[in-house]
């Protein structure tokens, strides 16, 4: 009878079935096991598998560093060890190294705290040892100079179009610029997907889980109908396959080869250290700003859930800022000849 009683309420979710269900995997408050258990439950809550993998390396690394230090059990975090773990992060892992990102560190530290309000609510802890833990003070970077006009007609002529490759290459750079794609998101797409007569593209399940759909404009669509007619059957070796872009085996891209690819071809066009995928990404809101797009229009074109976010990318560009300066500051007009160059008292 008890035996029963304990599989009832491991059906309704109480503590005696918590820890019936931990069995001889580990305690049921160790770290280990409420790690594996968090996540679980942002599976059930329809996280992205990127979110869900990034939440597990977090508690990874964390649980490392606690385990040096014997630490195990989620009663033994208290909030001077994860003080303790904050500026453990903020020194250097080794004689030479660099210390992590700050904003590395703050959105490590942001997983914990969301882990650990988990486990208060679910009545592991008591009390949350994270609640009252200061983050780092945020930082606002402006991000990579934007690829200029110029630069951008110098990073397309590299790939060899005549070769089926380099046209393929020369493609996904054409949609990158045209549509601010992130990498992931240009790794899936799918030919019903494109709208070429509309010249649309749908993008499935992006960044949130949010579909969205971004123009091409008419030069992306041209060289889209190029590689369509002229690549993609060639390279195309399972006919279920509906990925776009396709590797020479058939297959998808991966984001880190693409990066490897974005990196190698900034290179060759020299501008090598600029940035990869996301700096066309950059360029393409960048561009479309100075254009005079409204930053509602771009913050759907990037798919951003926020407009904090897109105003980042499309900040006050140094073009429009020098165009201003040369307009309205005294000191940007030469002066006319014959007379002096000093300022008036």
């Amino acid at each position: 009878m008890k035996h029963l009683r304990a599989r009832a309420k491991a059906a309704r979710g109480g503590q005696d079935g918590w820890t019936e269900r931990a069995g001889l995997g580990g305690a049921a408050d160790g770290l280990e096991y409420c790690a594996a258990e968090w996540v679980e439950s942002l599976r059930a809550r329809n996280y992205a598998e990127g979110t869900l993998r990034e939440r597990e390396a977090t508690l990874r690394f964390f649980r490392a560093w606690a385990a040096e230090r014997d630490l195990v059990r989620v009663a033994e975090i208290t909030r001077p060890v994860l003080e303790a773990y904050q500026r453990a992060l903020s020194r250097p892992p080794e004689a030479g190294g660099r210390p992590v990102a700050w904003s590395m560190r703050r959105k490590r530290l942001e997983i914990l705290r969301g882990f650990f309000r988990w486990l208060t609510r679910q009545n592991i802890l008591l009390h949350n040892p994270a609640s009252e833990l200061e983050l780092p003070r945020p930082e606002k970077r402006l991000p990579p100079a934007a690829l200029t006009p110029e630069e951008v007609a110098r990073l397309f002529a590299v790939p060899d179009v005549a070769d089926p490759l380099g046209l393929r290459d020369r493609v996904m750079l054409e949609v990158f610029y045209a549509s601010g794609l992130r990498r992931a998101e240009l790794c899936r797409v799918e030919c019903p997907e494109l709208n070429l007569a509309r010249g649309t593209l749908t993008v499935r399940q992006g960044k949130g889980k949010k579909d969205r759909v971004v123009p091409l404009g008419a030069r992306a669509v041209s060289w889209l109908r190029r590689y369509l007619d002229e690549v993609r059957p060639r390279l195309l070796l399972d006919a279920r396959v509906q990925t776009l872009f396709l590797t020479g085996y058939g297959e998808a891209f991966s984001p880190n080869v693409l990066t490897r690819m974005v990196t190698a071809w900034l290179a060759a066009a020299g501008l090598k250290g600029r940035g990869s995928c996301h700096l066309l990404r950059h360029t393409c809101a960048t561009h479309m700003h100075e254009g005079g797009a409204d930053i509602r229009h771009i913050q759907q074109l990037l798919g951003h859930a926020c407009l904090e976010t897109t105003a980042i990318y499309t900040d006050v560009t140094i073009r429009h800022l020098l165009e201003a300066h040369a307009r309205c500051h005294p000191s940007a007009r030469l002066p006319e000849t014959g007379q002096s160059t000093q300022s008036a008292p």
